[in-house]
């Protein structure tokens, strides 16, 4: 099937085509639920949750832009529907805000998996700005709207992640390359 007629079966609740539009993008869209999710049997419930919705809002695609890119639309705001509701953001002064950190980082020295294990263990608030403003590259107004939370707020959730991260590299870096 054509990703046309796969959209289109799915419109009908065909299970077949609901199968197959999984197992072609469920691996994409879990990438996703990983970056969000603070550990893998978190990521893999959010996944089950953003597909659920995608069945039942498929018909509200008409269309305009990429299928894939709606989907990724609606897993990220599937998962952050679950986190909105735990209200786990702080309200922060923005004078209080840092300059943000920045570490250097070899790709080939730092296994991505360390990587993905201290994003996942960032507190939820701080992982889930670091994640849209980083890894999806939403601004800091579209993060608070989506949040519910306002600008400084972001600003100051991510200065906080990325210098938990910047923490968390330089110690690995001390362990790994004494030098």
């Amino acid at each position: 099937m054509t990703l046309d007629e796969l959209i289109i079966q799915c419109k009908k609740q065909n299970a077949t085509a609901q199968g197959e539009l999984y197992k072609k993008y469920s691996s994409v869209l879990f990438a996703i639920c990983l970056r969000y999710s603070p550990n893998y049997t978190e990521a893999e419930d959010n996944l089950q949750d953003a597909f659920i919705t995608i069945f039942k809002k498929v018909e509200q695609y008409n269309g305009k832009g990429s299928f894939e890119g709606w989907m990724k639309r609606v897993t990220v705001n599937t998962v952050l529907q679950k986190y909105r509701k735990q209200r786990t953001f702080d309200i922060v002064d923005e004078g209080q805000i840092a300059d943000e950190a920045e570490v250097d980082i070899e790709s080939e020295e730092i296994p991505l998996e360390f990587l993905l294990k201290i994003v996942q263990e960032l507190p939820d608030r701080y992982r889930l700005v670091f994640s849209m403003y980083v890894m999806d590259g939403y601004q800091h107004k579209e993060i608070a709207e989506m949040l519910g939370i306002s600008d400084g707020t972001s600003k100051s959730n991510l200065a906080r992640a990325r210098a938990i991260l910047k923490n968390k590299i330089e110690h690995y870096n001390a362990k790994n390359y004494n030098t």
